[in-house]
């Protein structure tokens, strides 16, 4: 580290240090004084939204004095501090340089599959396609978090398979890299009292356990007595004031069950934090293309997290939906990218084509191959950033940019052509098409203004520059 970074680091450290004896009261000072010294174009619509919930009392504020008061103190104090300092107010400018200085996508976040294995075998999952019998090594993870650091990268999400199979590997690393945040999706059945003991000694490890909504939809699809264990698993994080969130999957089947206020209401109850949605990919030979949402559903949905984040003091994020506040699609190394547990670089969780394995170019070379310039030239791959995806919403997009980059299937089951896995995807984006056009569309959406009259919709600065760059003329999603 820079002996500026250095300094910048100790005096943002010392804020926080003082903000957090008496965060309640100090709150107010501590945004004045971050205001003041953060540029202006860094995550200003994020210093705005957490000012207006201070100022407005609302449910937003609700949800940071969860955060604050109901975290044990130890690990609240280091988590905030090793996210937000080193993941992001530290990280993100040196992200920027990074972006500009290579012309490449640099990530915010690095998804990675410590194992393939897992102890359960969930329709529709991704991973469940992968078999059991690939692992990255300790050694490996190490090296690909240095080099993720290097680069300005500070926050890594295990997926899998199940990562806590790799419990004390897990442990290990987030020893190894106390100036990382690690998050883990989890299906929770392996949290018990003694590795919850060991997320408060590291302090900087945080759950996001997998639920389909209540007991039957949670069963059906991950398999009988699930349910319950989740439910044991968050009763235990609670108990030990340990953060943790809930990562769903929305389907045709379970969508009336997560779209739901009484499912919202209980994931408060427990205890969580966030709520990620991702809404289903055919992905893998035998994922069936019925379990994609139809658009009435995902229309709902749209609506419906809109009026739970007015509402619950929870973060929620719908990722097929929220492309408008950051871009459009962020896969392909634009903030995240995917290392599969064989180490084959994915520009996405669900998109499993791939030009270069971690154990045999760098991080930086992999950011650099050809499939992720494709990402890079084309994204946002549709200017009405309600269509986001090059698999789901724009079908036919990513079969274009596999061809061309001479990417292959980096499934480790069932080897499935782009062709093969957009042909599935197809129906789907001609009936999301009309959809989206009127909900962009709309003049009485509380979006409309933005969606019209500005030209960032939540990009960087160097998305900007890279679009002069390449002399790319984007429209506001009108056709």
């Amino acid at each position: 580290m820079k002996a500026s970074d250095r300094i910048k680091r100790g005096a943002l450290e010392k804020t926080f240090n003082y903000f957090l004896k008496d965060p309640e009261h100090n709150i107010v000072k501590i945004m004045d004084l971050l205001e003041k010294v953060t540029p202006d174009n860094l995550f200003a619509n994020q210093r705005k939204s957490f000012r207006n919930a201070i100022d407005n009392q609302d449910n937003w504020h609700q949800l940071i004095m969860r955060v604050l008061n109901d975290t044990n103190p130890k690990v609240r104090d280091t988590l905030i501090k090793t996210f937000v300092i080193d993941g992001n107010l530290m990280a993100w400018p040196k992200q920027e340089e990074n972006r500009d200085k290579y012309e490449c996508n640099i990530p915010w976040a690095i998804l990675l599959d410590p194992t393939s294995a897992c102890n359960l075998h969930c329709e529709g999952c991704w991973a469940a396609e992968y078999g059991h019998n690939q692992n990255l090594s300790l050694e490996e993870i190490g090296s690909i978090i240095n080099q993720g650091k290097e680069l300005g990268t500070h926050v890594y999400i295990y997926t899998g398979g199940e990562p806590l199979v790799r419990k004390k590997d897990l442990i290990a690393l987030c020893e190894m890299h106390p100036d990382c945040a690690f998050l883990a999706f989890t299906n929770g059945t392996l949290v018990d009292e003694d590795f919850c003991q060991e997320m408060i000694r590291v302090k900087n490890f945080v759950p996001a356990i997998s639920v389909e909504g209540f007991e039957a939809a949670t069963d059906a699809r991950r398999g009988e007595g699930t349910y319950q264990k989740v439910n044991k698993a968050m009763e235990l994080l609670h108990k030990n004031g340990l953060p943790f969130g809930v990562s769903c999957c929305f389907t045709s089947a379970n969508a009336d069950s997560i779209a739901s206020e009484e499912f919202f209401d209980w994931l408060v109850e427990k205890g969580a934090l966030f709520a990620w949605i991702f809404t289903y990919m055919p992905v893998g030979v035998n994922s069936p293309a019925s379990l994609i949402p139809n658009p009435d559903q995902r229309e709902y949905l749209y609506h419906f997290v809109r009026k739970m984040r007015s509402e619950k003091p929870l973060f929620t994020l719908d990722f097929q939906n929220d492309g408008e506040f950051v871009g459009g699609c962020i896969a392909g190394g634009r903030r995240y990218l995917h290392i599969n547990s064989a180490g084959d670089v994915d520009p996405c969780v669900f998109v499993h084509y791939s030009n270069a394995n971690i154990r045999e170019v760098s991080l930086l070379d992999a950011l650099r191959s050809p499939i992720f310039m494709e990402y890079y030239r084309e994204q946002p791959f549709n200017d009405n950033l309600l269509r986001p995806c090059p698999l789901l919403e724009n079908s036919g997009k990513l079969t274009e940019m596999v061809d061309r980059s001479g990417a292959h299937s980096s499934d480790l089951e069932s080897q499935e052509t782009a062709e093969e896995l957009c042909g599935k995807t197809k129906q789907a984006s001609l009936d999301w098409t009309p959809y989206a056009q009127r909900l962009w569309n709309n003049p009485h959406d509380p979006m409309y203004h933005k969606r019209h009259e500005t030209d960032d919709q939540g990009m960087a600065e160097t998305d900007m520059n890279k679009f002069k760059r390449i002399g790319r003329v984007r429209t506001h999603g009108e056709e």
